[in-house]
């Protein structure tokens, strides 16, 4: 009698850990409430009604499974923000499409309604999501930022999305008051200090916060320095890429 063949991808057996790990209700209420904006632990607490504890325990099976990733608030030392990684999220949906022989799905239109990105100087994170969202989108998707206290473009920010062939020499740091007048289905901030300082709900009724921290602040050589722009490049362009993917269901939470 012939045996049947195990036809079982190899990805599968890395597939079902993560599949048993998002079955939880808790972690994918976590993964739910993290998926649009980065949050403190106090703000997930009273978000999805869980004690400390709890939140806690959760959070660290999250963190070790590399689906989240926490940052330390560059406004206050003593908070922390939590996050979903969107690269591992996303290899995780990989290995369960190709365990499962899964066909990948046609994209959603776009909404054609502006996104604005804030942080401090529209220097250098906010810019580069600007660009990115523009790229992206094709120029479907019209993109603005500005700074709570704007300063110049940062040179290196400019280099580093050059190397990927994204332009964003031609922009220019501007302030919150050149936002008036432009309705905006979504804010996001892309830094901790412009999260506490300014409201974002004037510029837009939904508010997102991605805790990125500022490549600027990097010390050392040159070649150091730019390597900070590359990740938080990268960084962005992920968080970019979650955005134009959730923008539909976006829309639908703001004409709800």
């Amino acid at each position: 009698m012939k045996s049947t063949p195990d036809t079982t991808p190899a990805d599968s057996q890395d597939a079902l850990p993560m599949l048993k790990l998002l079955a939880d209700d808790t972690r994918w209420r976590l993964v739910g409430a993290l998926r649009h904006s980065d949050r403190q632990a106090v703000e997930l607490a009273t978000e999805l009604n869980l004690p400390q504890n709890l939140l806690s325990y959760h959070l660290g099976l999250l963190r070790q499974a590399g689906l989240v990733q926490a940052h330390r608030s560059d406004a206050d030392a003593r908070a922390t923000y939590y996050g979903l990684d969107l690269a591992a999220l996303r290899r995780a949906h990989q290995r369960l499409g190709l365990s499962l022989a899964l066909p990948g799905g046609a994209a959603s239109a776009l909404p054609s309604e502006p996104v604005v990105f804030l942080c401090t100087h529209n220097s250098a994170r906010s810019q580069m999501a600007e660009g990115w969202l523009r790229t992206l989108s094709a120029g479907h998707v019209p993109s603005r930022s500005a700074g709570t206290h704007p300063g110049r473009l940062h040179p290196l920010a400019v280099e580093a999305m050059r190397e990927v062939g994204v332009d964003i020499g031609y922009q220019h740091s501007k302030g919150m008051e050149t936002l008036a007048g432009i309705e905006a289905r979504v804010a996001v901030t892309v830094c901790d200090l412009a999260r506490e300082e300014c409201n974002p709900v004037a510029f837009s009724p939904l508010q997102l916060h991605w805790s990125i921290a500022d490549p600027a602040q990097v010390q050392g050589s040159r070649a150091e320095q730019l390597a900070a722009f590359r990740a938080t490049r990268d960084q962005l362009r992920t968080r970019v890429e979650g955005l134009l993917a959730a923008l539909p269901t976006l829309r639908q939470q703001t004409d709800a």
